[in-house]
């Protein structure tokens, strides 16, 4: 069962080879002056040289890099390139790529609130693992010696084919649990992202939440399907759109619309709005094909974190935004049913309370839509009051007369006792 996934896309063997590169290169230009990173054919050996001489010295603590004839000066002689390198200068190079190997280490334990102590094997993958600084620094860690006995260049094919093989019926003893690798969700009022199905959610997995229109006599919801990690819509991936329309007509808040999400083992999301009170449903299905690729889904959790700040207040201002919207409605409605029963000084002070909030929701003063807010619930409390109790005598009405029917029913009838 897959936990938590984590990973930096932008870090592999690569960075490591480009370390010896760049020092080659300075080595060299101090000894002869002479830039080979000008030169396009030297540069191709020197790369090829730093590669062998990176996986050497995962064996052995010290190598040469001889490059015979590598480039020319400007009198046109023939310079050779002639360097030793040592594991502990190699190490030195490449301490902070090392370094950076923890973060997305760190941070799946953290997806999957785990310690190092959960943690029963550690797997290497990857060629760049051989490196024994890589190795001492996930020992370290971790506080586990890694698993070397599968090769870490072969590592994750041979999952690729258990997982082919379990999917085809192949394999039968063995069960893959993956994850979801981003939040699924919808957008809601304010531009707000609703999270349905949170990352790391093991999948297959399904998940219901019922919402509601947000004005009054609306025919139709939009539904809008993403993926991502950041607050706002905006800031996520549309997976999908789809309408539910036919919706009876009736006052914000009342129709009761369900929004499931469903995700298979192959990782197709099928979503679905449903009207509780008609039993109309529209749905989309996403396949695994349209998902975005590990540096989009690695790129969209290292946003997330860069921008965290940032979304969490824009996102509290749009909740504050919705629940101001929600007070107002709340009292206008409360006016509205109770009628006369409102005497109009109450009336007044309610209605004039509604407007200042309504034109400091205009603004960016967070401080003064909190103010208004505040004065409104304190003036409408006693309105609310009253609505609250008028709802609570018609209720009760309503079962009265409901008990009256039934009595109404019951019919007399004479009896005869036989003995």
């Amino acid at each position: 069962e897959v936990i938590s996934t984590s990973g930096n896309n932008r870090l592999g063997g690569d960075d490591f080879d480009q370390r010896i590169v760049d020092w080659v290169v300075e080595e060299f230009r101090k000894e002869t002056t002479v830039d080979l990173s000008k030169d396009k054919m030297a540069m191709q050996r020197v790369r090829e040289a730093a590669e062998k001489a990176k996986i050497e010295l995962s064996g052995i603590l010290k190598t040469d890099i001889s490059l015979p004839f590598i480039t020319m000066d400007s009198n046109n002689t023939p310079l050779h390139l002639n360097l030793s390198i040592t594991r502990a200068k190699f190490d030195d190079l490449t301490k902070d790529l090392v370094e950076a190997t923890l973060v997305p280490v760190r941070r799946a334990l953290s997806d999957a609130k785990m310690t190092s102590k959960d943690i029963q094997e550690v797997l290497l993958v990857g060629g760049s693992t051989r490196i024994p600084a890589v190795q001492e620094t996930v020992k370290k860690e971790l506080g586990k010696e890694p698993n070397k006995s599968v090769n870490p260049d072969e590592v994750v094919a041979m999952g690729a084919a258990i997982q082919g093989g379990v999917l085809s019926d192949h394999v039968k003893d063995v069960l893959l649990l993956d994850v979801t690798p981003l939040s699924l969700g919808i957008e809601t009022l304010g531009g707000v992202f609703t999270k349905l199905i949170e990352r790391n959610t093991t999948i297959p997995t399904s998940k219901s939440q019922v919402f509601s229109t947000a004005a009054d006599n609306q025919p139709a919801v939009d539904i809008h399907v993403l993926q991502g990690e950041r607050p706002m819509a905006a800031n996520n991936k549309t997976l999908g759109r789809f309408q539910l329309g036919n919706i009876p007509l009736a006052p914000r808040g009342v129709p009761q619309i369900e929004v499931s999400f469903d995700i298979d083992a192959n990782g197709i999301v099928s979503v679905s709005a449903k009207d509780l009170g008609t039993g109309k449903s529209q749905s989309i299905t996403i396949k695994s094909s349209e998902s975005l690729s590990k540096a989009d889904i690695d790129r969209m959790i290292k946003e997330a974190q860069e921008h965290e700040e940032e979304d969490k207040k824009r996102k509290e201002k749009v909740d504050l935004h919705n629940e101001c919207e929600n007070i107002i409605f709340a009292a206008e409605k409360s006016i509205k049913d109770l009628g006369d029963e409102v005497n109009e000084s109450e009336k007044q002070d309610v209605e004039a309370k509604i407007k200042d909030l309504k034109d400091a929701l205009n603004g960016d003063d967070i401080d003064l839509i909190n103010s208004k807010k505040e004065e409104l619930l304190k003036a409408s409390q006693n309105i609310a009051v009253k609505a609250y109790e008028k709802a609570a005598k018609e209720k009760e009405a309503k079962e009265k007369k409901d008990e009256t029917v039934e009595a109404d029913d019951v019919v007399d009838a004479d009896f005869t006792e036989h003995k």
